[in-house]
């Protein structure tokens, strides 16, 4: 199996480092705010998610637990996976949703 190789990319907004890379036909855009308290994790998917804007798109999320405010808030307007990792984290995927990614208010990066 041969190594993913990973490209560090600016993301307007974000306080963590974010990375591009290709899975097969997708583009994915990943970051880890799995060492960050609130509000970091929501203001970094916040501008993760403004760069999903088509369906070979996908933003990876690694979190130190499933982001309920975040979900409640994006998601109606994204296809969102969840995977559990071995070391307690949790993976978040999220695709583009025909009809609803670009309804999705991405403006209110905080819980409250």
């Amino acid at each position: 199996m041969s190594e993913i190789l990973k490209e560090s990319i600016e993301v307007d907004g974000a306080n963590v480092p974010f990375f591009t890379y290709a899975l097969g036909e997708d583009q994915i855009i990943e970051f880890d705010t799995s060492k960050c308290g609130p509000p970091d994790p929501m203001v970094n998917a916040m501008a993760g998610l403004r760069l999903l804007d088509a369906p070979n798109k996908k933003v990876v999320m690694i979190n130190h637990k499933k982001p309920g405010g975040l979900i409640s808030k994006v998601g109606e307007n994204y296809d969102i996976e969840t995977e559990n990792m071995e070391d307690g984290r949790v993976k978040l995927t999220f695709s583009y949703k025909a009809g609803e990614s670009e309804n999705a208010d991405l403006s209110k990066n905080t819980c409250g």
